[in-house]
């Protein structure tokens, strides 16, 4: 039975309905996508049949893309995500329904668009079944290279010594904040929309996943600390500054908090001062409770190991000007 469901499967995978240009050929995004939903199941960072669309899995289309497209394409990941739609083995779960999505010509507006409105795309769960054994799933990729990267599909198994991931990471972790900005500043006269987009993105993902590392996946204020097996997060990365405002993922720029802690801190019901103490706007009301903020109040806020992770005071003097409520 599995070996049918798999022949049936790579048949799928080798009939791909693809765009084709005269001056490019035939594109290359679903296949580099369907590589990179295989290999983060390998890596067990997708663990079910909902592929939903993260920074690992961009950043993992694009390294895929940099080893084995030697055409000149637009390197962009919305249009497979949406596109693959058409293709038997793939479902797109959104939030407003797909008119939302589609322009005049029946494709889709932007990355930002994608992103608003497909909460995520199923694969059948036999598929997915069939991926997660190693040996399928080495299968699966063989046939995507041979069939539509033979040219280059030596490179896939190339390891990466200095990711983009990486290159990123290191950036939120050891940039000033003014070297940062102008980088974010150079890319946004570089790159086009799209790319653009995709690139604050990723770089948005990984501040949200290296704050709470960097607080121990720990509540700076509460020192609630949940985990679990599973990659879920339940401690929230918060900007000091917003992005929007800032350009800055630093990790000074961020601090770890509960849910309802980040809520507060955002719409300017606490704050934090310069020497790291909890602060209480005035104007909250609320009923003695274990789940009250004010009992906060005066409390001095737990801190990363690293003295140059602190929370930039120049940061918290701002929240404390602009945002916080007196």
């Amino acid at each position: 039975m599995f070996n049918k469901a798999l022949d049936t499967h790579i048949q799928y995978f080798l009939k791909l309905n693809r765009g084709f240009s005269k001056g490019l050929g035939y594109a290359p995004h679903k296949p580099i996508l369907l590589l990179s939903v295989i290999n983060l199941i390998e890596k067990g960072l997708i663990s079910s049949n909902r592929i939903f669309i993260t920074p690992e899995l961009v950043l993992t289309f694009k390294e895929i893309w940099k080893k084995l497209v030697d055409t000149p394409h637009t390197e962009n990941f919305a249009l497979p995500f949406f596109h693959l739609r058409s293709e038997p083995f793939w479902n797109l779960v959104t939030y407003n329904g797909l008119d939302n999505l589609l322009t005049s010509s029946k494709s889709i507006k932007s990355f930002k668009t994608l992103k608003d409105n497909i909460a995520f795309a199923e694969i059948d769960k036999e598929l997915f079944t069939l991926i997660s054994d190693s040996l399928n799933s080495t299968i699966f990729i063989q046939a995507l290279l041979d069939n539509y990267f033979p040219a280059t599909k030596e490179y896939y198994f190339l390891s990466e010594h200095n990711s983009t991931q990486q290159q990123i990471e290191i950036q939120i972790l050891n940039d000033p904040k003014e070297q940062y900005q102008s980088h974010i500043k150079e890319l946004k006269n570089k790159l086009d929309t799209e790319e653009f987009e995709e690139e604050i993105f990723v770089r948005g993902g990984l501040f949200k996943r290296m704050i709470p590392k960097i607080y121990n996946n720990t509540c700076c204020i509460s020192g609630m600390k949940i985990e679990t097996s599973k990659n879920i997060q339940m401690i929230d990365a918060c900007h000091i500054i917003p992005f929007s405002s800032s350009l800055d993922d630093t990790i000074p720029n961020g601090i770890s908090l509960s849910p309802n802690l980040h809520r507060a801190f955002d719409r300017g019901l606490l704050t934090i001062n310069k020497d790291y103490i909890v602060r209480i706007s005035p104007e909250v009301k609320e009923s003695d409770s274990v789940y009250s903020i004010s009992q906060f109040d005066g409390f001095r806020i737990s801190l990363p190991e690293e003295p140059k992770w602190y929370p930039s005071i120049e940061s918290l003097t701002w929240h404390n000007q602009k945002i916080f409520i007196l």
